[in-house]
C-alpha cells in the first residue's frame, strides 16, 4: 500500500526532469569560496592564481615547498597566500589541481586525506612531446581527471581549464580571456560551481561538456592547440556556438 507521503514524495526520476528544465545560466554565488592551486608556482598555475585574485577570490598557492609557494604568491600580490601544498589543500574550499603530469598521481595519493570532501578541479594534460610535436597520452585510468577521481575516492572530482593559454593568464595588460571553458564532472552542482568560477574571470565561460568519462579528449585537444599556436603563432582558445 503506498502512503500519503510516498505518494507525494518526488521519485528520482521526477528530479531529474526538474533538474533539466532548469536555466542552465542560473549559477550560484561562488565569491566567498577559497580557491587553491596545487602546483601554483607553475605556469598555469600561477596564471590561474593571478586571474582568480583579481577577480576578487581568495586564493592560496600550493606547492611542495612553503618557501617556493611564498615567493610566487609575493610576486603575484593579489593578496594570494603561498602555504605547502597539504595546508593549502586544508585551507581551500575549492582546489585546482594545475601540477606536472609526471606527478599527478603521486601529488594526489599524498593528499587524499586533505582533499576529502573537497571540490577538486583538474586541470591537468596528459602530452608527449617528440620531434614531431606534441601527442596525447592516455592513462591507465582513461584521462587525469579519472585518475584523480580513482586516486580521491572522497573527493568531488570535476575537470576544467585545460585550454588556457598561460601566457594570456599571467599578462597584466590583457584584460579579458575570450574563451569557453569546457567543464566536467558528475554532479550538476559541482559542476554549476565550476561554471560559476570561470565565469568570474572576464572574457571567459563555463561551458558543461559531459561526464568525466569524455575527460580524455578534452585533455588530448591541447595537443592540437598547441600546434595551431606553434603554427599562427598564436595563443588559441576555444568557443562554443549556439549554446
Amino acid at each position: 500500500m503506498t502512503t500519503p507521503d510516498a505518494a507525494s514524495s518526488p521519485n528520482a526520476a521526477t528530479r531529474a526532469k526538474a533538474a533539466l528544465k532548469r536555466d542552465p545560466w542560473d549559477l550560484p554565488d561562488v565569491s566567498g569560496l577559497v580557491v587553491g592551486v596545487l602546483g601554483g608556482t607553475g605556469d598555469q598555475g600561477r596564471g590561474l592564481a593571478y586571474r582568480f585574485a583579481k577577480a576578487g577570490q581568495k586564493v592560496i598557492i600550493g606547492s611542495r615547498a612553503a618557501e617556493r609557494a611564498g615567493t610566487a604568491a609575493d610576486e603575484l600580490g593579489l593578496g594570494i597566500e603561498g602555504a605547502e601544498n597539504a595546508e593549502c589543500a586544508r585551507r581551500s574550499d575549492v582546489v585546482i589541481i594545475a601540477v606536472p603530469w609526471e606527478g599527478h598521481g603521486r601529488t594526489l595519493e599524498a593528499l587524499r586525506g586533505e582533499l576529502a570532501g573537497k571540490l577538486v578541479i583538474d586541470c591537468v594534460n596528459p602530452l608527449g612531446f617528440d620531434k614531431k610535436g606534441a601527442y596525447a597520452l592516455k592513462p591507465e585510468e582513461g584521462s587525469a581527471a579519472e585518475q584523480a577521481a580513482a586516486l580521491l575516492p572522497d573527493a568531488r572530482v570535476t575537470a576544467a581549464f585545460h585550454h588556457l593559454s598561460a601566457v594570456l593568464l599571467q599578462d597584466p595588460a590583457v584584460e579579458q580571456i575570450d574563451t569557453d571553458v569546457m567543464v566536467l564532472g558528475e554532479s550538476r552542482a559541482d559542476t554549476d560551481l565550476v561554471q560559476a568560477l570561470a565565469a568570474r574571470i572576464p572574457g571567459m565561460r563555463g561551458v558543461y561538456a559531459g561526464r568525466l568519462r569524455n575527460a580524455h579528449q578534452v585533455e588530448s585537444l591541447v595537443a592540437n592547440l598547441i600546434s595551431a599556436n606553434v603554427r599562427y603563432k598564436a595563443h588559441a582558445g576555444l568557443r562554443i556556438t549556439d549554446v
